[in-house]
């Protein structure tokens, strides 16, 4: 078995040997790259001689840059043999699953690393945390945005010795593979032999396992979450640029995730529809917290107004796109009532000469500002809300004309609004942050750091103090230490996880 890395070199030195100067077609069009966020899908495989043919062919992938396996060819053939064999013998309805494959989205900065490493770091990590074998392939999409790892993976381990089961007496088996009792049942009306049927004398081997059984850690529920998170804390500790860094989608958080459309989706209209309602959700979330709401309300509203809603209506009538975008736009609304019920209250801030809470200071006074801005629109809208419902029921062509005039400036001041919540969470990633609430979860923590500071720097003004500047080095640690919480959390938003989310799906 080829081990891939070896000595105290981390694996970033070692798969950074070559420079690759290639970039995306978007990239070399001289504009930026979108961010990638964390994506792993899985899908099972019921031909997976088909699928490892489709995912290493030259002939069929117009980009593909190296095919890795930890194991000889010999293995999958065996692998798709026994696996057929035993869902016939079981008898089982459906189609036999032979092994499961993974997608995994990668920056497109990672085509300056070595190609064939890269894809044996990613696929020896799965061999080495599941011990079953793999076979990976690495690929670009047509238009060259897409950077990503295929990766087919066993399910079952290959056993030490084979087991061999000798025939206790004549054994008969049918068309499908399956053991029937009596001769009889593999004769056609003639009294001969059904084509495809067998029959295997007493003393020789009836059966052959070349596998233990399937492992089961590979259904449950959260096999994907524990892959996706170990493969983005890979790339994490990969990447260099801040922005490459990806996240993890934490449905118990306060919002809501989006689903990426893929190409050719039947579905794409009704999808784009489901992520502006979610979007909507989750620019009202931002707005919640800027406000001063609790995060912790926030989950219990989402939870209320959201989760049990929806559950209850699938469980009863199954689930309906319209439906769960009725739910969560009346959710929006609720929440909305509930934030503009509240003021944003400005705290006395420490004044202190610590560069990085100074930092956060001044990001959190443009949310302010942001913050007053949204209020000033929803003041707009509600008094000409105000003055259309007492137009309602008046015909004149003047009151008409203005009752147009009144519908066009409402619809412009949301639009405006919809702007200014979209700016509250592009004000707190552009500095650095995953989401608004990572960022003031990092900035309530700094900020109670330096208020106790300034207290004890206030009862020591008069005595003279030794330890003040290890308190200081203390306090400027933490504030690293909170700001990087906040820029890496793996807890944070996810605008486009693409597998099925919490709700909904």
């Amino acid at each position: 078995m080829l081990c891939v890395f070896r000595g105290s070199a981390g694996p970033k030195s070692l798969i950074r040997t070559a420079w690759r100067p290639a970039r995306s077609a978007f990239a070399q069009k001289g504009k930026e790259s979108m961010p990638r966020h964390s994506f792993v899908q899985q899908t099972k495989l019921r031909d997976l001689h088909g699928r490892i043919d489709y995912i290493s062919s030259p002939k069929r992938q117009e980009h593909l840059y190296g095919v890795y396996s930890t194991a000889e060819p010999e293995f999958w053939r065996l692998l798709s043999r026994q696996n057929q064999y035993d869902f016939m013998r079981s008898g089982s309805s459906g189609s036999c699953i032979e092994a499961r494959e993974l997608i995994i989205s990668l920056p497109e900065s990672f085509q300056n690393f070595d190609r064939e490493l890269l894809l044996r770091l990613f696929t020896e990590k799965f061999r080495q945390t599941y011990d079953v074998q793999c076979i990976a392939a690495l690929h670009h999409n047509k238009a060259m945005t897409n950077y990503h790892v295929h990766l087919i993976f066993s399910e079952r381990k290959l056993l030490e010795k084979k087991e061999v089961k000798l025939a206790s007496r004549n054994m008969f088996y049918d068309e499908r593979g399956k053991h029937v009792r009596t001769r009889k049942e593999i004769l056609d009306a003639a009294g001969n032999i059904r084509p495809g049927c067998r029959i295997v004398p007493k003393g020789e081997p009836c059966e052959m396992s070349y596998f233990a059984g399937k492992e089961a850690i590979f259904k449950r529920k959260m096999f994907l979450a524990d892959v996706k998170t170990m493969y983005t804390d890979l790339i994490n500790s990969l990447t260099e640029d801040e922005k490459d860094r990806l996240q993890v989608f934490d449905k118990a958080g306060p919002y809501l995730p989006t689903k990426k459309i893929g190409k050719h989706n039947p579905r794409e209209k009704e999808i784009r529809a489901d992520n502006e309602a979610r979007q909507e959700w989750n620019r009202t979330v931002d707005e919640a917290l800027v406000r001063g709401m609790p995060e912790e309300e926030v989950v219990s509203r989402k939870r209320e107004l959201l989760i049990v809603p929806v559950g209850e209506a699938i469980r009863k009538e199954g689930f309906h796109a319209e439906c769960f975008r009725a739910v969560v736009l009346a959710a929006v609304n609720t929440l909305l009532n509930q934030v503009r019920g509240a003021v944003a209250k400005k705290e006395e801030i420490p004044k202190v000469d610590f560069r990085k809470f100074n930092e956060m200071v001044a990001v959190r006074k443009k949310l302010y500002r942001i913050n007053g801005s949204i209020e000033r629109i929803e003041r707009q809208i509600l008094k000409k809300q105000e003055k259309l419902k007492s137009l309602h029921g008046l015909r004149s062509v003047f009151q008409m004309k203005l009752q147009k005039s009144l519908m066009n400036e409402i619809a412009d001041l949301l639009e405006e609004h919809r702007q200014q919540q979209d700016l509250l969470d592009s004000t707190v990633t552009r500095a650095g942050y995953w989401s608004v609430a990572s960022f003031l979860k990092a900035y309530e923590k700094a900020k109670q750091a330096v208020r106790e500071y300034s207290e004890y720097r206030k009862q020591k003004s008069k005595v003279k103090d030794i330890y003040g500047d290890a308190r200081r080095e203390s306090v400027l640690k933490k504030l690293a230490e909170y700001e990087q919480e906040g820029k890496k959390d793996n807890r944070g938003r996810n605008r486009d996880v693409l597998k099925k989310t919490d709700l909904g799906r």
